[in-house]
């Protein structure tokens, strides 16, 4: 099963550990006896949805983010935060320096908790060892803590250079992730393995559904181009056959946070009023200049413009979710 990892805490946090947690007993939460004693914590609630639906009701499931006003790259933990790693005895992460304060929570809350980490099984993982749905591969994350500190490291823990780490958008990855999950609790839980296995069959049916429209697109629409304002649906659009025509310098300042060269902004205005745009897809979460400036561009160029979020919306699954992205792109591509 996937072992716990030696990380950096962050100061702050670090100081305020110590007080939070002095009267708590010392060592990790012991094994539960039963799925009501067990409990499942999430970096955000779009794996927390996704685990519910592998552990079942009886299991308790909580995200740390639970709203789309929360922003993942920003998002400060608390100490009690701290303490509902602690008491973990399964802990799901995005990774790829997306959740970093997840990392922080870990090592500061001294869990020894298996850890999934959802980036390190998505095909586009650094050196192309992740992805792996066997055995083997799912007894152990899929790379060294070594590999997994070095690749935030060299960003100073922000992302990983090249890869996109909004992984949830990838069905393939999710796919490994449920059979990630329902092998971890089968471990812990040997008595409902036969439930956590089902369940998971369920959910990767559900899955290949959406697998099966994206293929809808793809055959009406290969090769049509998309403009996405930051990286967020870029799996999908893959997936979908669309081509993703957004200059990397601009989608890549934006997720920054940092301004878009003027040299730059002006070359994706034009190439959105230039016809071979048929769609621009912006992030609902984050707001800026030079993203108003390309969805105005979009208006007066009669480009359709979606907006994805990058946690689940309120009163939707996972499933629900995705299967509304996928219907809103078919819809404005004229499907």
């Amino acid at each position: 099963m996937p072992k716990s990892r030696l990380l950096h805490v962050a100061p702050a946090l670090a100081a305020v550990s110590v007080l939070a947690l002095a009267g708590c007993a010392g060592g990790a939460s012991a094994s539960p006896s039963s799925s009501d004693e067990f409990t499942i914590v999430t970096s955000t609630n779009v794996y927390g949805q996704i685990a519910q639906e592998i552990a079942g009701d009886a299991i308790t499931v909580t995200p740390i983010i639970t709203s789309n006003s929360q922003d993942p790259h920003e998002f400060e933990a608390s100490p009690a935060d701290q303490i509902t790693v602690r008491a973990a005895n399964l802990i799901i992460e995005n990774g790829g320096g997306y959740d970093a304060f997840m990392d922080t929570l870990i090592s500061g809350s001294g869990s020894e908790a298996p850890v999934i980490v959802a980036a390190e099984y998505s095909h586009a993982w650094p050196e192309g060892e992740a992805g792996d749905t066997d055995t083997e591969a799912l007894e152990e994350s899929p790379h060294s803590e070594e590999d997994h500190a070095e690749a935030q490291d060299a960003d100073g823990h922000s992302h990983i250079e090249g890869f996109n780490e909004h992984v949830w958008y990838d069905q393939d990855t999710i796919k490994n992730v449920t059979a990630a999950i329902a092998q971890e609790l089968s471990a812990q839980l040997p008595d409902q393995a036969d439930t956590f296995e089902a369940n998971a069959a369920a959910f990767t049916e559900k899955l290949e559904a959406l697998q099966s429209s994206l293929a809808d697109i793809k055959t009406a629409h290969a090769g049509e181009g998309v403009f996405v304002t930051e990286p967020v649906p870029g799996y999908m659009i893959e997936a979908a056959g669309l081509e993703n025509v957004t200059p990397s310098e601009f989608s890549e300042a934006v997720e920054e946070g940092q301004d878009v060269p003027p040299a730059t902004l002006l070359t994706a205005l034009n190439l959105i009023g230039s016809g071979d745009v048929k769609l621009l897809i912006a992030n609902s979460q984050a707001a800026g200049a030079e993203t108003t400036q390309t969805i105005d561009a979009a208006g007066t160029a009669g480009v359709p413009v979606l907006e994805f979020s990058e946690t689940l919306p309120d009163d939707q699954t996972y499933v629900q979710w995705m299967q509304q992205n996928i219907e809103d792109i078919a819809t404005a591509l004229g499907s």
